[in-house]
């Protein structure tokens, strides 16, 4: 049996790509050359499992993407009180290049805007650090969250150099405010050296994962971050990481991300997945078009809506057994808890690893005490495709779980009351 994930991407990438409306970034003239009808989204697991769909290894700038994670650095060198002194964390609910300081301070009122993303890369390293150590020490950091090594685009970067005027100028306005505390053309220049790393939306989706495993890189297994860090900057991506747009995001979607203006976006869920798209189109915020529309769409599905949702999810497949029954070797996956998206797709990935090859598969849920709509969903597509791999499917359901047990085109699911009666059945129709 084929995953089910990737399909449901595919399919939500098709809902959204006859949406054209927006422009690539035009202020920055490698970036304004972006093709606008690249399309990608990635899934990542907590447990270091990746699902794509579209244009999910097309290489781009991460750019705003890596303001958060340089944030991460920054606290984890430097400590929380040196940060926050000279940092915010408070939503400006203004664009992202605004001049939004503190009056009588001059401190910018978050990491996420240009003035605290500047401050937070003079944060990064060691005290005292050489421009060029810091640039290696968020190079090295940005690559230990994507779990490879990610390289600078100098052709990007250059292009941002010839029109950072504005950056430079927020620079210089931090320095006299003594927020910075060396020249600060060179902390822009390393900014946009920052901005200009490549990455692709794989990348950054196991760049959020590792926010969402409280700082530790599902594949890798490395902790790049502590948890402390990890709560500090989720918080403030969930407050201030969509700009001007941050508070509909909130609402609509729920997860706390960072959009940047190549056309990429990320959403770490704790506990649960990191989400990256990527699509270069923008809308007037300076957040990817279609990235949002995708968001929405997946928020929505999946029930992933920070408020709604459990920071983890419980292990649901409590045994995965062959057992002998009235037509030979039966296989059950006894599943267990409350059953959301993620424990879904662990069942999911438990039945496409072990793909059966017993006459019968037997799904008990009779110990789960509860399952949400995606969940469902997922299940009784897992017996549909089992159905079609010519397996007879029983689902063992005494308290009625799954109240309406149709498993679509091609699918049949016999549902009984206890595990007796499914291995024992002689076999089809269903019995409830």
């Amino acid at each position: 049996m084929r995953p089910i994930v990737p399909d449901y991407l595919t399919e939500v990438l098709r809902g959204v790509e006859p949406d054209v409306s927006g422009e690539p970034a035009g202020y920055i003239p490698e970036l304004a050359s972006a093709d606008p009808e690249r399309l990608g989204a990635v899934l990542a697991t907590v447990d270091g499992e990746v699902y794509g769909a579209g244009d999910c290894d097309v290489e781009f700038t991460i750019q705003s993407i890596s303001k958060p994670f340089v944030y991460a650095l920054a606290l984890a060198d430097r400590g929380f009180d040196p940060v926050l002194a000279k940092v915010g964390v408070e939503p400006s609910g203004e664009a992202f290049n605004e001049i939004s300081l503190e009056g009588d301070t001059g401190r910018p009122r978050n990491p996420m805007i240009n003035a605290g993303a500047i401050t937070a890369h003079s944060l990064a390293g060691p005290d005292n650090a050489t421009p060029a150590a810091r640039i290696g020490r968020v190079i090295q950091g940005l690559s230990a969250f994507a779990g490879r090594a990610l390289a600078v685009d100098e052709r990007v970067c250059a292009s941002e150099m010839e029109s950072a005027h504005r950056n430079l100028a927020l620079g210089h306005l931090l320095r006299s405010y003594g927020i910075l505390t060396e020249d600060p053309r060179a902390v822009v220049d390393g900014y946009i050296r920052q901005c200009s790393v490549l990455v692709t939306a794989r990348d950054l989706a196991m760049m959020a994962a590792t926010l969402a495993n409280r700082g530790v890189n599902p594949l890798s297994g490395e902790q790049v971050v502590d948890e402390a860090v990890v709560r500090q900057v989720l918080s403030v991506m969930a407050t201030c990481g969509m700009y001007d747009a941050a508070g509909d995001w909130a609402t609509q979607v729920g997860i706390p991300a960072k959009s940047g203006v190549a056309g990429g976006l990320i959403g770490a869920l704790p506990g649960q997945v990191g989400i990256a798209t990527f699509s270069p189109r923008l809308d007037a915020h300076g957040n990817s078009v279609r990235g949002v529309s995708l968001f929405e769409r997946l928020s929505s599905d999946m029930g992933l809506h920070v408020m709604e949702v459990p920071p983890a999810a419980r292990a649901v497949v409590r045994s995965n057994r062959i057992r002998p029954g009235a037509v030979g070797s039966t296989r059950v996956f006894r599943l267990q808890g409350g059953i959301r998206f993620a424990g879904a797709e662990k069942i999911v990935r438990e039945v496409v690893q072990t793909a059966p090859s017993e006459p019968r598969v037997v799904l008990d849920i009779s110990l789960v005490y509860s399952i949400d709509d995606v969940s469902r969903r997922m299940l009784l597509e897992v017996a549909r495709r089992l159905t079609l791999d010519g397996q007879e499917v029983y689902l063992v359901d005494p308290e009625v779980m799954v109240p309406d047990p149709d498993p679509g085109d091609g699918g049949r699911l016999a549902v009984v009351d206890d595990l007796e009666q499914a291995l024992n059945h002689p076999g089809w129709p269903a019995l409830r």
